[in-house]
């Protein structure tokens, strides 16, 4: 039997799930679908191991779908700071003491209450699935992923893996960077491989919750803490953090297989002093990182958002918020190609959305790329080029400001100083 809708979305991600609920907000027929069941958010289970740094501007648009008042419902930790530094061991060293190029970005110098919030995927996730279920125009169809694609002249057909075949308009594929319909789309990508892999781990460590995230930069690559919630009753006194470390694939196996009590003292070897005790390990894993994007956004009734479009470096946590602007982006056009009257997958409007939003996300994964590879070598000139760049950004706090405000989603423009050097750096028409 074929069910017809306006839209599929596959894909129930955090970024799927969120274009379904704003397109189902508009009345559109929307069928969501993913190979997982619903989320399920435990209140006593540690804080799931994979987190994103939510900015500003993510929170204006869940706010809009009326998921940001059910996340803060349930756990979200605000962080009003954050702080860079290079912490590479050099003879240089002793010329550029850590203080005057430690960066610090401070929401009370941008006239802003916070910088962002630190959430559990898990529970972004499970919001965002609610306020979907909550749309009568939004079919859920969890448990089943797609086997099959005709990409029609007047419909698309999706034949999912249950035997269900959907018929639309429009395909949206928000199926993460291994998109199964991207392939069947035969859109293709570029990608490159970075040598570093990145290990996260869940921790508990002494005292109250912090409000500042920081990222210290080694050869090796940046070791990163994320605060989370107070660890509650069952652990007084006690919090909980996301911790980063990024690392030859070697070292990281070498970490990953000691012993809690082990990792435990070479994470406090490894990291900077500003780490907090740490007083228990719950989970670990380490995944590769890539940059990757589609060589196009759209073919014919397709068209892809989020990491099914774009992966970049997980640096700076902006790969799901980049996603959000993307779903934000494409739910306009499709309510113009509506208002006109038109196919929602007309390509003037699938062109339009690939316009505006290829040239941001390949300027924030060049710029994510810039600071991979001035941090990431022990050479003494790029050493001293580095300290010196971050003491003129602690010195000059307008630009510092500006591109605080322009990663928060305050202000929709890169400044211009940040868009010349991304057009400068190489691999540019690769991307």
């Amino acid at each position: 039997m074929t069910q017809d809708f306006d839209i599929v979305v596959v894909g129930a991600g955090m970024v799927g799930a969120a274009l379904a609920t704003g397109l189902g907000q508009n009345g559109f027929r929307v069928a969501l679908v993913d190979k997982q069941t619903a989320p399920r958010y435990d209140p006593e289970a540690p804080p799931d191991i994979r987190v994103s740094a939510l900015s500003s501007g993510s929170e204006r648009y869940l706010q809009q779908l009326g998921a940001w008042p059910e996340i803060m419902a349930l756990r979200a930790t605000v962080y009003r700071r954050l702080a860079v530094w290079d912490e590479t061991r050099h003879p240089l060293s002793a010329l550029i003491p850590r203080k005057p190029t430690e960066v610090v970005f401070d929401a009370t110098l941008l006239a802003a209450s916070h910088l962002g919030h630190i959430v559990e995927n898990r529970i972004t996730q499970q919001a965002l699935w609610q306020c979907a279920a909550n749309q009568p125009s939004v079919t859920l169809m969890p448990g089943t992923g797609v086997t099959a694609l005709n990409n029609g002249d007047d419909r698309a057909t999706v034949t999912l893996e249950n035997g269900d075949t959907l018929s639309c308009q429009l395909v949206i594929g928000a199926d993460g960077g291994q998109s199964r319909l991207r392939e069947l789309a035969g859109i293709g990508v570029t990608r490159d491989q970075y040598a570093q892999q990145a290990m996260v781990i869940s921790a508990r460590y002494g005292g109250p919750v912090e409000d500042i995230t920081w990222q210290a930069f080694h050869p090796s690559g940046p070791r990163a803490f994320l605060p989370l919630h107070s660890a509650g009753p069952a652990h007084p006194g006690e919090s909980w953090a996301s911790l980063v470390w990024y690392d030859s694939p070697e070292e990281l196996a070498r970490l990953k297989a000691l012993d809690n009590e082990a990792l435990i003292l070479a994470i406090q070897r490894g990291f900077p002093d500003d780490l907090p005790r740490l007083t228990h390990i719950d989970t670990r894993a380490s995944f590769p990182i890539a940059r990757q994007h589609a060589k196009h956004y759209h073919n014919g009734r397709v068209v892809l958002v989020g990491d099914a479009a774009h992966t970049i470096n997980p640096l700076a946590g902006q790969g799901v918020n980049l996603g959000f602007q993307d779903a934000a982006c494409l739910q306009s056009m499709i309510r113009e190609a509506q208002r006109a009257g038109g196919d929602l997958a007309h390509p003037l409007w699938l062109s339009r959305y690939e316009q505006q939003r290829r040239p941001a996300n390949r300027r924030m994964m060049l710029a994510m790329d810039a600071f991979y590879h001035l941090f990431s070598n022990r050479i003494p000139p790029v050493h001293l080029l580095r300290n010196l760049g971050l003491g003129a950004a602690r010195a000059l706090p307008f630009a510092r400001n500006r591109v605080a405000r322009y990663a928060m989603g305050i202000d929709e423009e890169l400044p211009a100083m940040l868009k010349q050097i991304t057009a400068r750096l190489p691999g540019l028409k690769q991307l």
